[in-house]
């Protein structure tokens, strides 16, 4: 099977590396400097995309002018001539494929499939994220986390993996949720639980407060009830959740670090996208 790599950070290099070592032929394009043994870089787009069964775009697939992202390249890579160049029955992964996306894609929307929608590669990511996490804390902590009172907000498939994680690291872990069946769970678990919506003066005991959730949480009002010593971690995307320039400003230890698969273990990474698009093609009825 041909597959076409458009664009992308490290992750995205070695899944090119990765799809190739499998025996498929594998075209790149996107990426001006990067070292590839197996895969090939194409001279255009138009090379690149010739004969694809499937291509991959990255995570996430478009920047905010709607190009494709590509933080590997110098040029511009302009998602509608992804899309022209492309033939029937070609299948196109991306990550975080959103309205602008399918827009983009006009009439060939429906070849578009989101693979980070699909549940293996929600999973697998979410453990690496929470991995990668977990190094962040050791690395940005003066102390160990045994015996720190960590608080986790979310209990998503990230928040069930760190929450884990830190107690097996003898961490005093608080998980916060909303919804009430969420917290049943979180203390049934074996967990300490809170109400995310009414986080308020119980905030000043926590050395450690991780937050994944993508929405406002930790709001300067908030921020100023935290221990000076306080460690705040942000590993949600977009428009995170704590208010970084409040933090900052209050001289708090805040770190945002969305995107942490791609920066801390982009192999795994990797292997997580290839087999979830594996899976894709196998569903779409395309031997690979």
């Amino acid at each position: 099977m041909v597959f076409s790599v458009i664009g992308g950070d490290v992750r995205q290099v070695r899944l090119a590396e990765l799809l190739a070592g499998d025996g498929h032929g594998v075209k790149v394009f996107g990426f001006d400097n990067a070292e590839f043994k197996k895969a090939e870089p194409a001279e255009s787009l138009a090379e690149a995309l010739e004969h694809a069964a499937c291509v991959i775009l990255p995570v996430p697939a478009l920047t905010q002018d709607r190009c494709i992202n590509a933080p590997l390249c110098a040029d511009k890579i302009y998602a509608g001539d992804v899309f022209r160049y492309i033939g029937t029955g070609t299948v196109v992964c991306a990550g975080k494929a959103d309205k602008n996306l399918t827009d983009i894609a006009g009439d060939k929307a429906s070849a578009v499939i989101d693979y980070m929608c699909k549940e293996e590669f929600a999973v697998a990511n979410a453990a690496i994220t929470a991995e990668g996490a977990v190094g962040l804390l050791i690395q940005e902590l003066e102390t160990t986390a045994a015996g720190c009172e960590i608080l986790i907000i979310g209990y998503g498939r990230i928040g069930k993996q760190l929450a884990a994680k830190l107690r097996g690291l003898n961490g005093k872990v608080t998980v916060s949720a909303r919804n009430p069946g969420d917290m049943a769970l979180i203390e049934a678990n074996g967990y300490k639980s809170a109400d995310t919506n009414s986080l308020g003066n119980g905030l000043g005991k926590f050395d450690v407060i991780i937050n994944t959730v993508p929405a406002p949480v930790l709001t300067k009002e908030r921020l100023r009830l935290l221990s000076e010593s306080c460690f705040c971690l942000d590993l949600a995307s977009k428009p995170g959740g704590i208010d970084m320039s409040a933090a900052s400003a209050l001289g708090l230890h805040a770190l945002s670090a969305p995107g942490l698969p791609g920066k801390t273990a982009p192999v795994s990474a990797a292997k997580a996208i290839r087999d979830t698009i594996y899976n894709i093609m196998y569903e779409k009825g395309k031997r690979t």
